[in-house]
């Protein structure tokens, strides 16, 4: 069995859905295609597809082996394309993730522009709200917000002053009770969000306290997204917390204000990061330098209030 052009079986039938569309797309006929993925169970001792008459499915096993097929396949490509000369034509499939909300509102487009620039790139954007592992999940580029605990990562600092901020609707604030430090929190309404603190928020020392200050509340609302958190607090629900681009165009419309300006956490970068120990592949080194000024220019307007579209 040629195990490399067996995986290229295995994985042509997951992106063609079925073992006779692989069969078509590869020229071959539907029993050449069967006995390739079953060669691969009985080398790997394992079954990677549940088969049924209506349905195929990955099993656990194959859901792991695939992602591994596609990221050796790409590596493979990318190696042939170097010795090639292909070093100056982005080529292939860009897997991308980001999270959710900077994710669809400001690399999406940057995504977009860069796929117009380059026709021979495809891409595959994963907006999720979690960190990944490239390596194990056959990612090329993640965007992050927050300080890097990996020292071996390779990254590309595209923003450095991403805020978390406590913002709320004029109209709440005006008839709510004043609020000087984050101690006069507990009178409040509080729209919480998971990834914020679903019953407290943090805030740096200040004068007269020797350590952070934690406030502790029970929510009117808890909230699993961004944007249903910035709708509630709009709506006049409460104060919530997000990051300062999340609300940057609700502040900038007067529909939300920002609260507690001084007593705000350190400021956090933005990075795009790649697989460690890798020479990035054509379309990778084209994206990096594609979106890392885009980027950088899209995060500083909208620290000054500013639109977070793709810019040129």
């Amino acid at each position: 069995m040629d195990r490399l052009e067996a995986m290229r079986v295995f994985v042509t039938v997951l992106d063609e859905g079925s073992l006779s569309a692989a069969g078509r797309a590869l020229r071959r006929s539907p029993a050449a295609i069967t006995r390739a993925v079953a060669a691969l169970e009985r080398y790997l001792g394992a079954p990677l597809l549940a088969r049924t008459t209506r349905a195929m499915r990955l099993t656990k096993a194959g859901e792991l082996y695939a992602t591994n097929c596609r990221r050796i396949l790409a590596e493979l490509a990318d190696a042939e394309a170097l010795v090639a000369g292909g070093r100056e034509t982005p080529h292939g499939v860009l897997t991308l993730s980001a999270p959710p909300v900077s994710g669809q509102d400001i690399l999406r487009p940057i995504l977009d522009s860069f796929l117009k620039a380059h026709p021979g790139v495809s891409a595959r954007l994963l907006l999720l709200d979690r960190p990944v592992n490239l390596v194990d999940e056959g990612v090329d580029v993640a965007m992050r917000v927050g300080d890097l605990p990996d020292s071996t990562l390779v990254a590309v600092k595209v923003g450095a002053d991403v805020r978390r901020v406590v913002v709320g609707a004029p109209r709440y604030l005006a008839t709510a009770p004043p609020i000087a430090t984050p101690g006069d929190l507990a009178g409040h309404q509080i729209v919480a969000m998971d990834n914020f603190g679903v019953d407290r928020w943090v805030f740096p020392a200040g004068a007269g306290s020797p350590g952070a200050r934690t406030v502790t509340f029970a929510p009117r609302i808890l909230v699993n997204s961004v944007p249903a958190a910035i709708a509630s607090s709009i709506a006049g629900l409460g104060l919530t917390r997000v990051y300062s681009y999340h609300a940057a165009e609700a502040v900038r419309r007067g529909e939300l204000a920002i609260v507690l300006a001084d007593d705000e956490p350190a400021p956090l970068p933005v990075h795009l990061i790649v697989q460690p120990a890798r020479l990035p592949s054509p379309r990778v080194r084209a994206f990096l330098d594609f979106a890392a000024p885009r980027l950088r220019r899209a995060f500083a307007a909208l620290s000054t209030g500013g639109p977070a579209g793709e810019t040129a």
